[in-house]
């Protein structure tokens, strides 16, 4: 399946069913009063955070969708039926934008797993005639109309929620890395931009199978992300829900001589600083991959001059599998060090929303 991480849908609720017209007409009883049922409510739009899904692939394809209408009242007080509500499951970390006339507005973020929101609101049933009975009006010939329900045309926006992102200049290696340290497969190839979407992997602790730390392999960033350039600003967003990031470079990238060896780093986190400063403010795990292409004595150069210039770098070999029993501890620890999606709530809680939205009624709906 295709990754796809925006989409445009609209979201319809139910019309509610009219109100009924009806008198009460038996054998003995020619001029009963009046009977006539409500109109059901109309069905509600939902949406759902689920873990199950990883793309917003569907909703490229589909782009409409409804609720059931209400059922219209029936004599002898009998109402109709509720219209059946519709429930959108939604990948975790899906943020939901209403388009107006306006602009956009952020009505939801689905941060957790299970997290419940209504989208549109059923219509109300109208009421039927037996409502309107009264000492003064005792034969109305009159029903109410049902409500339309409501609708709103929302843009998806998906950005992955992972514990560590992967991110650094095209051709890294940052794809090799996943595939070594999980059971992910992406594309690997000796070219720029092999990788053209996010992928996610699992890494397992092999002492407790319920330990685990989800990865993002984010693709390769040049100068100008921030603004666009190579799909650069699609894809920093994803960084922003990681809670620390692993930053590598190829030793390709860096110069055995040269006053900075270390300008790879300095210009993705330039471009970090452009997108968002908070994110360049996260804490990173500088990495140089691809040291088999390096002789000893040239290896042990690179790690004296990062020692002399304060920066604590690891230099691994994901080809040769060399180097990642110490990185992988590393990422652990820091994993373990932070506090459960602290970059994910501070990110929710600095996202500007629309106090006016009173009617966005939310459910947590936990196991």
């Amino acid at each position: 399946m295709r990754f796809v991480d925006e989409a445009v849908i609209t979201a319809r609720a139910g019309k509610g069913g009219n109100g009924c017209v009806s008198f009460r007409r038996e054998k003995f009883v020619p001029r009963g009063g009046p009977d006539g049922g409500n109109g059901g409510d109309g069905g509600s739009v939902y949406a759902k955070a689920s873990t199950r899904l990883l793309s917003l692939y569907d909703f490229r394809l589909r782009r409409q969708y409804e609720a059931g209408n209400g059922q219209g009242g029936m004599g002898s007080q009998c109402d109709g039926r509720k219209g059946d509500d519709l429930t959108l499951e939604l990948p975790v970390g899906t943020q939901l934008y209403e388009r107006s006339a306006g602009g956009e507005v952020l009505l939801a973020d689905l941060s957790e797993p299970d997290q419940t929101v209504l989208l549109a609101r059923g219509g109300r049933g109208g009421k039927g005639n037996e409502h309107f009975k009264s000492a003064t009006m005792r034969a109305p010939r009159f029903a109410q109309k049902g409500e339309p329900g409501e609708e709103r045309t929302l843009r998806l926006e998906l950005k992955i929620l992972a514990d560590a992102g992967l991110l650094g200049l095209p051709n890294a290696g940052k794809s090799t890395f996943l595939s070594r340290v999980s059971a992910a497969r992406p594309k690997i190839a000796d070219y720029p931009f092999t990788t053209l979407t996010p992928n996610l992997g699992v890494l397992m602790d092999e002492y407790d199978p319920d330990r685990r730390m989800v990865i993002a392999d984010i693709p390769g960033l040049i100068e100008g992300a921030h603004a666009g350039l190579g799909l650069g600003d699609r894809f920093l967003r994803h960084v922003e829900r990681t809670r620390f990031l692993v930053h590598i470079l190829s030793v390709e990238d860096v110069p055995m001589e040269g006053e900075n060896p270390w300008a790879g780093f300095d210009l993705i986190n330039d471009e970090l600083a452009a997108f968002d400063p908070e994110l360049a403010a996260r804490r990173q795990i500088e990495v140089v991959n691809k040291m088999d292409l390096r002789s000893p004595e040239e290896r042990a150069a690179l790690e004296a001059r990062a020692g002399a210039d304060g920066r604590r770098v690891f230099f691994v070999s994901a080809k040769e599998n060399w180097g990642l029993d110490a990185l992988v501890k590393e990422m652990w620890a820091m994993r373990d060090e932070l506090a459960p999606h602290e970059a994910l709530l501070r990110c929710a809680d600095e996202t500007p929303v629309d106090d006016d939205i009173s009617d966005v009624e939310v459910i947590w709906v936990r196991e």
